[in-house]
């Protein structure tokens, strides 16, 4: 059912921030939730997206609903709403922003003829 909850999925990528299994962590995410149609609110879901990229998912779990990696998520949460995110996937392209999965070729075709930007949303 959609929306689903996606605050654990949310946190194990804020968790995960610089590490090279991230970017593969968020494309089976989004391809569990929207093509799967898993429930990415569920551990065993997200752990399971974990193990298969080879990541242990006890450790990343439980470090992903601390205490300390909840204040991050608020805070990059409250980054992204300055920046004018309201949904995901939402991409900012230097100051330009693309929101939704029907923009994605925009977005991508912009950082490639503009240059810098990130996709900040799981």
């Amino acid at each position: 059912m959609f929306p689903r909850d996606s605050l654990l999925a949310a946190r194990v990528a804020c968790t995960g921030e610089g590490q090279v299994w991230l970017p593969e962590f968020v494309r089976r995410v989004f391809r569990a939730n929207f093509a799967e149609d898993r429930d990415i609110s569920d551990a065993a879901v997200i752990g399971d997206i974990l193990g298969s990229i080879g990541q242990e998912d006890g450790p990343l779990i439980a470090l992903a609903t601390a205490a300390g990696s909840k204040q991050r998520l608020r805070r990059e949460t409250e980054a992204a709403w300055d920046l004018g995110i309201f949904g995901a996937p939402t991409c900012v392209v230097g100051r330009e922003l693309f929101w939704g999965h029907d923009r994605i070729d925009e977005a991508l075709d912009w950082f490639l003829t503009k240059g810098g930007g990130s996709c900040p949303n799981t």
